[in-house]
């Protein structure tokens, strides 16, 4: 079971493991002292130097300790696998109805396969390695939609004006707001920050865009 915590001092909220409630430690972010809710009372420990005995008045210093949950070697190599099938199957598609003419529904439907799969193994590139990550149903859940707020940027993309998205310059005024929108994305489903938010959605827009190119379209 896992307790969410909300550092008073820079408002990072993060996950923990039930058996550090009504502990306290460093915050991960702004390592200010925090104290986890009690949501769960269990006899627990913070992870610390064994001989190093508690001074009255001086907040504690060893760090909370996350138990890190490895994501099955299948796992990866199932995504790699897929990515490399889809990036063929761009091919064929381009010799099957010629370059740039392949249907809208096949777009479509690659854009919004792929965006989900694209948000998990971005997520594994770019997290925090200091917060205990989302696993199981929930990182399921959180990139599903993620992946779902991606791939209907994609879509909006498709409704702009071909004058406007043929050519490269005029996406120096468009892509800030695509990317506003993905980093919130990000950001409301993934707990990412700004940064590593646009980053997460550059991923997707580049393998898609690398798709494109592979199907003999202009990649954006």
């Amino acid at each position: 079971m896992a307790i969410q915590v909300i550092c008073p001092n820079c408002r990072s909220m993060f996950t923990v493991s039930d058996k550090f409630a009504g502990r306290t430690g460093p915050c991960p972010k702004c390592k200010k002292p925090i104290t986890v809710p009690s949501d769960a009372v269990k006899e627990v420990k913070i992870h610390g130097p064994e001989d190093e005995a508690p001074v009255p008045g001086r907040a504690p210093t060893a760090p909370i300790v996350f138990v890190e949950q490895p994501i099955p070697k299948i796992a990866y190599v199932a995504v790699a696998a897929g990515g490399v099938a889809t990036m063929l199957l761009a091919v064929v598609a381009r010799f099957a109805w010629g370059a740039g003419q392949a249907p809208l529904w096949l777009l479509a439907a690659t854009a919004a396969i792929i965006a989900m799969p694209c948000a998990w193994i971005g997520y594994e590139i770019v997290r925090d390695r200091d917060l205990e990550a989302y696993r199981g149903r929930s990182l399921l859940i959180r990139t599903a939609i993620c992946g779902a707020v991606y791939a209907a940027l994609w879509a909006v993309k498709g409704f702009l004006p071909p004058e406007l998205t043929n050519d490269m310059w005029p996406w120096v005024y468009l892509a800030p707001p695509f990317l506003v929108a993905g980093a919130l994305a990000a950001l409301a489903t993934l707990d990412l920050d700004w940064g590593t938010g646009v980053a997460h959605y550059s991923f997707y827009v580049m393998f898609t865009a690398l798709l494109r190119w592979l199907a003999g379209f202009m990649p954006v």
